[in-house]
């Protein structure tokens, strides 16, 4: 395998070896794809730096390998495509092989995001203010493009074609643009996001005015989705995994009980899903989070322990070494998908391991840079264990917990503090947040298992 010169600087495990395997199917994928450009795919006639695939890959890119060179190169060729057109777009790919494949499609959200969104996740995980400020014209580009598209639609970005959550398991596979949740939806999600993200690298910079700007536009793009897509009761108008991870992971719901509203109803159609993927491109790397911050961290590990069609361990069943492009790439009759186009080696579905990192092992960074960390694992599903390790700037990091006692009634929690840094931590039993300073750590606590396996809603 030929890929950029990174070195490895994340790692994580479990009691679980299909989860293993998945995790390192998501490492092996990054690397495959990372030769200079961060391509879709090394092994077809493609091999294009497709803005999209980065951008919902880029926190996990970030932990596993250290990439911030080879992306802040590929951001500066992103920056000379986008700022050489006159509506400050970024095209779909970089470098900007397919000038006129895309003629009159309009701008797509989730893949112009990467002007903004990845800068951002290059920020928060090597903490260099300096390429926030190199690439803030592109980023402040793009923030100006959405505030044109709002003001053309009446307060929301309105068009007729979204790759929107491109891939969802239920489009045809000839169609495979043809998603269930609604592409205005997702895009004006993202332009909150983006805008809010925008606003607050201004702030950093000392731009007073434009985080002004960019803030207000956030406030008014979220009233306006509130009101064009979101019931009083929290129903989206896509009452899809998708649609309900975006309002939930991007606080796009104003009130109280929209927000019971929306987390009941991810939880009812996850269920009825029997746990089965139903996200694409763009829900993939927020359903994880998006049921944890509805209080539902036991569904979150059914979903990702779930092994039939479409699901992660899916293709870890079927014997992939890489992430898939599709979740079914192979069918379970070991044929290839017929689709117009299927791939064994995408990274943009791996984008889980990202969640594997931060709640599952419970090793995050609090301040860009790895300053501080935060260390805050959720257990669940019938692991027993798992740990993650990461080479910060400052030394080696690492979180874990295990489960103990005769009756699995103790939690063990460790974590190794890097040298001049320091470390929050949250212990599952609920007890209040408390730091700690450089070196190994490790906490006991009450543990009650959770009710394993959930069930799902059956009907007649």
């Amino acid at each position: 395998m030929l890929h950029t010169d990174m070195a490895r600087t994340g790692w994580f495990e479990s009691s679980d070896p299909l989860v293993n395997r998945l995790h390192e199917n998501a490492a092996q994928g990054m690397r495959g794809n990372f030769l200079d450009v961060p391509t879709d795919c090394p092994q077809r006639d493609e091999r294009m730096g497709w803005t999209g695939d980065i951008q919902v890959f880029a926190p996990t890119a970030a932990f596993l390998h250290d990439c911030s060179g080879m992306l802040l190169g590929w951001l500066r060729d992103l920056s000379a495509e986008q700022l050489a057109r006159p509506d400050g777009v970024p095209p779909l790919v970089v470098p900007d092989v397919l000038p006129t494949a895309f003629q009159g499609v309009g701008a797509q959200a989730v893949w112009a995001d990467v002007a903004v969104l990845l800068p951002w996740t290059l920020y928060q995980r090597f903490g260099d203010l300096g390429m926030l400020r190199t690439q803030y014209p592109s980023m402040r580009a793009w923030g100006e493009a959405t505030i044109r598209l709002t003001a053309e639609g009446d307060g929301l970005w309105r068009q007729d074609f979204q790759l929107g959550d491109r891939l969802d398991p239920q489009a045809p596979p000839d169609r495979p643009g043809e998603a269930r949740t609604d592409g205005d939806l997702v895009a004006n999600a993202y332009v909150v996001r983006s805008a809010e993200v925008l606003a607050e690298a201004a702030e950093l910079l000392d731009r007073k005015e434009d985080a002004t700007r960019f803030r207000a536009h956030a406030q008014a793009v979220r009233e306006r989705f509130a009101d064009r897509f979101v019931t009083p009761d929290g129903r989206l108008a896509s009452d899809t995994q998708t649609a309900y991870a975006l309002a939930i992971a991007f606080s796009l719901l104003p009130t109280e009980r929209q927000r019971q509203g929306a987390a009941e109803r991810l939880a009812y159609i996850v269920r009825r899903a029997s746990f089965r993927i139903a996200t694409g491109f763009t829900g993939t790397p927020l359903i994880c989070d998006a049921l944890c911050a509805a209080g539902e961290p036991q569904l979150a590990y059914r979903m990702l322990l779930e092994k039939d069609c479409p699901s992660w361990l899916y293709p870890v069943t079927m014997g992939a070494t890489t992430v898939w492009e599709r979740w079914d790439s192979m069918l379970p009759d070991g044929t290839v998908n017929p689709g117009e186009m299927t791939s064994f080696n995408h990274y943009a579905l791996g984008a889980v391991a990202d969640w594997l990192h931060r709640t599952v092992a419970g090793l995050a960074a609090a301040e860009p840079g790895w300053r501080r960390l935060r260390i805050a694992p959720v257990p669940g599903g019938d692991l027993t264990w798992a740990r993650a390790a990461h080479d910060t700037p400052y030394g080696r990091a690492e979180a874990g917990w295990r489960i103990e006692g005769i009756k699995g009634d103790i939690l063990v929690v460790a974590a190794l503090v890097p040298p001049n840094t320091r470390a929050e931590v949250q212990l599952p039993d609920g007890r209040d947040l408390f730091e700690v300073g450089p070196g190994r750590h490790m906490f006991r606590c009450p543990y009650v298992a959770p009710a394993w396996p959930p069930t799902a809603i059956r009907h007649p």
